[in-house]
């Protein structure tokens, strides 16, 4: 069968085909109002599939933002892939500019990441094309991960770069170290307040999160990933790498106390994009450099896991 021929029968059930060659076959699909790309490895029947959820932000299918372009979780799906793992990224909510079926950007809240997240997860399980479904969720997107395995039954979790904190502590925390004591107090204390359900008008200088939006904020920032993440009982990975700049260590240590079957992985020289930095220079050049490459010990760490649960 030609392409062309593949292609229409492909679009007959609302998938087209973006690539197709001896490396992998790579098709755009939608569920609902999420646009995802679904790739899979060559001669391969029924491979494992990872779920990719992007970090914070208005992060695409590839992991790139308006500003940032890392590109990190194609990188990690074109590895995956390599290793025989069938991916399925996609954008979030508000990535290329915000949809109508998502109602009003004021009425998001933080569950709605999990809603969609649960949705491909379902869409994964009723195509009976995989072996196994893994979550791996980069840095936000741990924490979609956790409340979507606690939502539904997942093979295996997998979190990169996550925060043990709520969002809005988290925040608090990168931003004192950052900004001059008499600038952050009104910062924080706004935060606590938007954490604690209160709408703070007019903000804060440097805080610049409109009336109507801070409910959603809201939802986001005060959401734990500790207790949730306790009474997951599937195979977990954790990693965290020791250049990162924006999640500690303690949270790497908190998140693997949390989990009672958590395997841990420490990777010194990787930053919060997943690759290899020297200084905090390097650090801020890589998260618009996508031609770098993914730590190699996260590489292997990830696809060591999900190619683990064939044996179950």
């Amino acid at each position: 069968m030609r392409v062309r021929t593949i292609a229409l029968v492909l679009a007959a059930f609302g998938l087209s085909v973006m690539a197709i060659g001896a490396s992998a076959t790579e098709s755009q699909i939608r569920v609902g109002a999420i646009d995802a790309v679904l790739t899979t490895p060559p001669d391969v029947e029924r491979p494992p599939v990872a779920l990719l959820i992007a970090g914070s932000g208005s992060t695409d299918h590839d992991g790139n933002g308006p500003q940032l372009k890392p590109a990190t979780l194609k990188k990690l799906s074109d590895a995956l892939v390599a290793h025989k793992i069938a991916t399925l990224r996609y954008d979030k909510r508000g990535a290329g500019g915000w949809k109508p079926q998502f109602g009003r950007p004021e009425d998001f809240r933080f569950k709605d990441y999990v809603d969609d997240a649960a949705a491909l997860v379902n869409y994964l399980r009723g195509s009976r094309q995989f072996s196994h479904v893994t979550l791996v969720g980069h840095s936000e997107g741990g924490l979609v991960a956790i409340l979507t395995a606690g939502r539904l039954p997942v093979d295996r979790l997998v979190l990169l770069a996550t925060a043990a904190r709520r969002q809005g502590d988290l925040i608090k925390d990168q931003l004192e170290k950052k900004l001059a004591p008499d600038v952050y107090a009104p910062i924080a204390t706004a935060i606590d307040a938007i954490m604690a359900g209160q709408i703070v008008d007019p903000p804060p200088r440097g805080l610049a999160i409109d009336p109507s939006m801070q409910p959603g904020m809201a939802s986001a920032f005060a959401e734990d990933p500790i207790d949730p993440l306790k009474k997951i009982d599937a195979p977990t990975l954790i990693i965290a790498g020791g250049r990162d700049l924006q999640i500690a260590r303690v949270d790497f240590i908190a998140l693997g106390a949390a989990s009672p079957v958590a395997k841990t992985v420490w990777l010194p020289d990787m930053n919060h994009v997943l690759v290899d930095v020297t200084d905090d220079a390097d650090d801020f050049a890589a998260y618009n450099q996508p031609e770098r490459v993914l730590d190699p010990g996260l590489i292997d760490s990830v696809t060591d896991f999900i190619l683990a649960g064939e044996a179950r």
